[in-house]
């Protein structure tokens, strides 16, 4: 006979009245808030439901941005994914420039394209630390160059309506370049036979839950801004993703391993074209957005991250929507972990990028 229990899963997840806790390590973005799996298993404690439980965070970004003028809402932007901050920041961003005719300047585009990759690298060594903990020295290295150009260490805070903060530091494109130099992915210890056909996430499932990002792409959705919808920076970089078609674990990882690598090639040619000139434009005292709507994507490291902008032309925005990875891709766990021993969740769960304030966002 069957019976159901709850796991939690986050280094939270003790106090939400869980049968079971998996902690999945020490960097993983799960340690900074929690959400439930009510699991139907066997008696074999092979997993045949599964309905993930979110909501234990919920922070209500949508309604503060509605008080909040365009400036402000980038502040909290950039937090509901805070592995993704500066890419958060951007989608706001080119909302706002879009709805008001901006012409952002060539090398805050060509920057913005530069931070995100690097971004993007930061994020997806986050989600290999647990697999291999030999990613924690990247993760700190970018980490430091994205804290040397913004001020902010988690909370970038770099983008502006109109393009950036304020240019670079002398001699940090040197210094991304050297760190990029050292990117090697093969010194990454994770034992991808362990992975095999465990949590497959089959193509026809990745498209019916809108799963996007690596985990969309390693069950062979073949979908990414950077190429369908590009950044004027990607339009000239030739980028092509990442598609595999396991769909299991081990693709998921290996996803994120090959995104690395397409990442810092991306990273590379960004600094080899990097224009000089003016990063942002001289904004009026108080921006507003006239009236009507938008939406803008970037592709952000878990996906596609969208904003609906919609606005009565006052300073603050009447309706700020936003379209976070994690909460499509966390659904897609109900038809993944169908079939999978409990014993093997935490091998499953850590192939499964998700933050958990993108969900409850």
């Amino acid at each position: 006979m069957s019976e159901q229990i709850t796991v939690g899963v986050g280094a939270g997840a003790r106090y939400l009245g869980v049968d079971r806790v998996i902690d999945l390590g020490p960097l993983h973005p799960s340690a900074h808030g929690a959400y439930r799996l009510r699991l139907t298993v066997t008696p074999e404690l092979v997993i045949t439901a599964a309905e993930p439980l979110v909501g234990h965070l919920h922070r209500g970004a949508e309604k503060l941005f509605e008080v909040r003028d365009y400036r402000q809402v980038l502040t909290l932007a950039n937090r509901h994914d805070w592995l993704s901050a500066f890419c958060n920041e951007l989608a706001v961003a080119l909302a706002v420039e879009r709805m008001t005719g901006m012409d952002v300047p060539a090398r805050a585009q060509w920057l913005r394209a530069l931070l995100c990759e690097l971004n993007r690298l930061m994020a997806h060594m986050v989600f290999l630390t647990p697999l291999s903990p030999n990613a924690a020295t990247y993760r700190e290295g970018v980490q430091a160059l994205m804290e040397e150009a913004s001020g902010g260490r988690i909370h970038f805070m770099f983008n502006r309506i109109g393009g950036l903060r304020e240019d670079v530091p002398a001699g940090w494109t040197e210094r991304v370049a050297t760190f990029l130099s050292t990117v090697d992915v093969t010194t990454l210890t994770v034992d991808f036979a362990a992975l095999e056909g465990l949590g497959v996430l089959p193509y026809d499932d990745a498209l019916a839950y809108g799963v996007t990002g690596p985990i969309g792409r390693a069950s062979g959705v073949d979908f990414d801004l950077r190429r369908d919808d590009p950044l004027p920076a990607y339009r000239t970089l030739g980028f092509s993703p990442v598609v595999r078609t396991g769909g299991d674990a081990a693709a998921r990882v290996r996803c994120l391993v090959d995104e690395v690598l397409k990442s810092v090639e991306l990273a590379r040619a960004c600094l080899e074209q990097l224009p000089q000139g003016p990063v942002n434009l001289r904004l009026p005292k108080a921006i507003k957005a006239p009236e009507g709507s938008v939406y803008t994507r970037v592709e952000a490291p878990l996906g596609t991250s969208g904003v609906h902008l919609s606005s009565r032309g006052e300073k603050t925005p009447w309706r700020l929507k936003l379209r976070t990875p994690s909460f499509n891709n966390v659904q897609a766990l109900s038809a993944l972990l169908p079939g999978t021993k409990v014993d093997d969740l935490p091998a499953v769960l850590s192939s499964f990028a998700v933050v958990v304030g993108d969900i409850d966002k």
